[in-house]
């Protein structure tokens, strides 16, 4: 057995130190590099993260005027943006007096935000002196705070869009608006609820902090490492099985964390020497297990922070984004379950045996409480709570559950019992429940600064009608490109249609906008790629009557794929760290894996009835379902999975020659596009594969490895 280098697989290999410290880069590339402060400031931070914790857990049940819970959950982000995040690396691990500095102006302005009163919002449309110099010193600090945690392309695009709003009345058709003054620019982004403190920000202060909070209490309280030992147990010993581990285990951890970077390394620390050991070279490797860390983003319940945004721009329940996102994020890793069965039969993987892990009956008797929390929120939610008060609960579910095994309790058995070498406070100040809440506020200041600056770009874009205006110049685009499309078709004699022209628009403005989502996704993080092209994208094919949620989700999921897409392929790349291969393969690997199921938003923007995978939208209308429409797209979509996965390995009963490949490729094509004639081309293209397979006769080859 060798690897794609042609070197004999180590069945001893080990993930290096050096590799996970070299992954945990891409992780800082992600989520900022934060700064690891002893001491008095250590203590410091700790006390303001877990303040801001508690805050934003009781804000869930209080009272809480909709301007202060954001006003307060802003200054608090970036307070610790500016401690935690360094201006520079050579600055890294000590705050500076420019730091101290930066984190004293944010509360001073928003704390004028705050102390203003009525008569701060009524001076929205005409801000005095004061208002626009602390609104413009807002807004760069806000752009500080992003370039901190996210790099220099997020600040620079929102500048972009501010240039935009003051020059815009200068540009040509269809481009031009009438033109803002400072004051109008200012007044907007500062002191409304729609530029910095708008949308985005009020998804980040009640749903983001929350579920990021309730990720923690399941990680300190050791739910990732059992989710981890689970898979391997109900896995294991079997030649797929060392990939349906990474599927199951991607899953379940992904599920509940949202973060696909972190998920990969998790993962892949853990499980990348059984991967070795059933015979996947270092790129195949560092492929599956971005590919399953990718599913992070898109597995309910808690989905990535922009599935919250979703919410909020359609004016929906989160339970009807868990809703749509339930049958596309199972068609997903039905399309890793599929890649990693042919791999185990195309290069002949041994069965891998898992004897370092708990077997699943010891798993399941003793921490079988961790799956609770996993349901809790799903449970409330349909019970009438609200997202907030749903992920409240939940992390009380999570907090009590770890009370029932001693190696999982937040808070030490020996707090209770009052007695040790330490006392009591020294036990709570170093237990598992202040570290929670520690990392629930600090593993999401990345995306609070995201969304803070995001609010600038969709303020501009409210200011200006950016968004029609951009989704008129693709319609005008998609019109040219139908017009030759169409001419020439008549010209081997097919007739134009209404309903034609309708779909050949339709279909290229669902291409173009795809390959808008993904070139903006390249540059930024999910979820300021998903508010950008919400804003500039979705009204596009709003306007060709594609359903608004359905328009969301396919935004969302292409938003999604810059995970996997370089530059910015943070998850493959920190794949590659840990296996020690080329990064840019590795890539590549991940697209292989995850090509089937990104086809698979087409299919609900294309046709009514594709709507379908996303279950109507909204449990009130899944009562009045046309459940054999679901049923008819759910296995047309799983027939076209299959088919392209077989088509992108190249591998059906036995390994497909060039013809039969290609074939294959165009039958998953045909039936990812929900029209019954393309669904029959599709069947056809696939019979006649097994046909020519059957005919061959030549018996199933298995290659040397992965």
């Amino acid at each position: 057995m060798t690897q794609s280098d042609g070197k004999p697989v180590e069945f001893d290999a080990v993930v290096s130190a050096e590799a996970l410290q070299k992954a945990e880069q891409y992780i800082e590339e992600e989520e900022g590099a934060v700064n690891r402060l002893p001491g008095f400031l250590g203590t410091v931070v700790t006390v303001l993260a877990v303040i801001m914790s508690l805050f934003h857990l009781y804000a869930a049940y209080g009272i809480m005027p909709t301007h202060v819970l954001r006003g307060i959950h802003v200054a608090f982000v970036l307070f610790l943006c500016f401690l935690l995040f360094p201006v520079a690396k050579k600055f890294r691990h000590r705050v500076c007096w420019w730091d101290w500095l930066a984190a004293t102006v944010s509360l001073v302005i928003v704390g004028n935000m705050l102390f203003g009163g009525d008569a701060f919002l009524e001076r929205a449309i005409s801000p005095s002196s004061l208002d626009q110099i602390l609104g413009i010193a807002l807004i760069v600090l806000v752009l500080e705070a992003a370039r901190r945690t996210s790099g220099w392309i997020m600040p620079a695009i929102c500048l972009g869009f501010l240039v935009y709003a003051f020059i815009g009345h200068m540009l040509p058709a269809p481009w031009t608006h009438y033109g803002m003054d400072l004051g109008r620019v200012v007044g907007h982004m500062y002191m409304t609820l729609e530029g910095i403190f708008g949308v985005a920000i009020d998804v980040s202060s009640s749903l983001i902090i929350l579920f990021t909070i309730y990720g923690a209490f399941l990680e300190f309280s050791g739910a990732g490492k059992f989710f981890i030992d689970f898979s391997f147990a109900a896995m294991g010993g079997k030649p797929s099985g060392a990939g349906r581990t990474i599927v199951l285990a991607s899953f379940l951890l992904g599920g509940p964390s949202g973060s696909g970077v972190a998920t990969t390394v998790t993962l892949g620390s853990v499980a990348y020497p059984m991967l070795v050991k059933a015979g996947y070279g270092k790129d195949a490797a560092g492929g599956l297990l971005a590919a399953g860390g990718l599913g992070a983003i898109i597995s309910p319940p808690v989905l990535g922070a922009a599935a919250f945004l979703i919410a909020q721009f359609l004016n929906i329940s989160y339970l009807d984004v868990i809703l749509m996102a339930t049958i596309p994020t199972l068609l997903y890793y039905f399309a890793l379950f599929l890649m990693v069965e042919i791999d185990a039969r195309k290069f002949g993987m041994p069965a891998v045996a898992i004897e370092k892990h708990a077997t699943m009956g010891v798993l399941a008797k003793q921490f079988w409480f961790h799956f609770l929390s996993l349901v809790a929120i799903v449970f409330f939610m349909l019970v009438g709570f609200s997202p907030a008060v749903s992920v409240f609960w939940a992390t009380v579910v999570s907090l009590a559950c770890s009370f029932l095994h001693v190696e999982c309790a937040l808070l030490p058995y020996d707090f209770f019992r009052g007695h040790g070498n330490k006392s009591r406070v020294e036990i709570f100040a170093h237990s598992g429940l202040i570290k929670a809440l520690r990392a629930g506020s600090v593993g999401m200041l990345s995306v609070g600064a995201t969304c803070a600056s995001a609010g600038l770009i969709v303020g501009v874009v409210t200011l200006t009608g950016l968004g029609l205006k951009f989704s008129s110049i693709v319609l005008q685009y998609a019109d040219s490109g139908t017009q030759l499309i169409m001419g020439a078709l008549g010209a081997v004699g097919v007739e134009q249609t209404a309903s034609l022209l309708h779909d050949v628009k339709l279909l290229l403005t669902a291409v173009m906008t795809s390959l808008i989502v993904w070139i903006v996704g390249l540059a930024v993080p999910v979820t300021a790629s998903y508010i950008i092209c919400a804003v500039i994208a979705a009204p596009a094919l709003i306007q060709l009557g594609v359903a608004d949620f359905a328009a969301h989700m396919f935004i969302f999921y292409y938003a999604v794929l810059s995970e996997v897409s370089p530059p910015t392929a943070l998850s493959p790349f920190a794949a590659a760290a840990i296996t020690g291969g080329d990064p840019y393969k590795t890539t590549l690997q991940s697209w292989k894996y995850t090509l089937p199921a990104f086809l698979v938003p087409f299919m609900f923007v294309l046709d009514p009835a594709g709507v379908g995978l996303l279950l109507m939208g909204s449990f009130k209308k899944l009562a009045n379902a046309p459940w054999d429409q679901v049923a008819l797209v759910s296995i047309t979509a799983m027939i076209g999975i299959a088919t392209l996965a077989a088509g992108v390995q190249g591998w059906l009963f036995r390994r497909t020659n060039a013809v039969e490949r290609w074939l294959l490729i165009a039958a998953g094509l045909a039936l990812v596009y929900p029209k019954a004639m393309f669904d029959y081309i599709g069947i056809g293209l696939i019979a006649v594969v097994i046909v020519l397979q059957k005919l061959r006769g030549d018996a199933p080859h298995a290659a040397a490895g992965a």
